[in-house]
C-alpha cells in the first residue's frame, strides 16, 4: 500500500486539508520525480541571441489553434533570450540523443550558443533552430508568458511540425534519463 506524505499544520481547516503551501518543496520534488515525462530541447534564436535548454515540462494546450506550453526557471540563462526572441522550437528527443539532453541541461559546462556545436541544427521555417533527427519538432510563435512562482510558463502557437524517425524515446523519471 502506498503512503501519502502530506503534513497538516495546526492551523489546517477542520476537514484535515492542508493549508496553501503546506507541502514542503522536497516532498513535492520527490513526488514529481516519479512522473515519467518526455525529454525535449527547447531552442531559440533571434535579436537576443541563440539559446537552448533541456525541458521535461512541455504540454499540449490546444489543437485549435495548435498551442503548447513550456516551463522554465526565470533565472535560467536562456529565459530572457527566449522571451525577447518571440519564437522557439520544441525538439522531442529519441533515446539515442541522451548526450544532447545532458549538454542542454547544463551538465557539461557549455552555455548558450556553445551547446549548438553538438547535434545537427538547421534554421526552421520561422528561423528558430531545429534539431535534425529529433522524433518530432514543433516550431512556435510565442503568444504569452505567465510567471508562476519560480518559473515562466511560456505558451507558443505551433506554426510548423516536423516528424522525425521512429524509435525509442528519451524520458526522464526518478532523476534519470531512460529509453522508452
Amino acid at each position: 500500500m502506498s503512503r501519502i506524505t502530506r503534513p497538516v499544520p495546526p492551523e489546517a481547516p477542520a476537514g484535515g486539508e492542508a493549508a496553501h503551501g503546506a507541502v514542503p518543496p522536497p516532498s513535492f520534488r520527490e513526488g514529481m520525480s516519479r512522473l515519467a515525462t518526455a525529454v525535449s530541447i527547447v531552442a531559440t534564436d533571434g535579436p537576443a541571441g541563440k539559446a537552448g535548454f533541456t525541458a521535461t515540462s512541455v504540454a499540449s494546450v490546444s489543437d485549435d489553434p495548435p498551442t503548447l506550453l513550456v516551463c522554465l526557471q526565470r533565472i535560467a540563462q536562456s529565459a530572457p533570450r527566449l522571451v525577447a526572441n518571440g519564437g522557439f522550437s520544441v525538439n522531442t528527443l529519441l533515446a539515442e540523443q541522451r548526450e544532447l539532453a545532458e549538454i542542454f541541461a547544463g551538465r557539461t559546462g557549455l552555455h548558450l550558443e556553445e551547446r549548438f556545436g553538438h547535434g545537427m541544427w538547421t534554421a526552421g521555417e520561422g528561423g528558430v533552430p531545429v534539431l535534425d533527427g529529433a522524433a518530432a519538432v514543433f516550431e512556435c510563435r510565442l503568444v504569452e508568458v505567465r510567471d508562476i512562482a519560480t518559473h515562466h510558463v511560456v505558451f507558443g502557437e505551433v506554426t510548423a511540425v516536423r516528424l522525425g524517425p521512429h524509435g525509442p524515446k528519451l524520458v526522464y523519471a526518478e532523476r534519470a534519463f531512460h529509453a522508452l
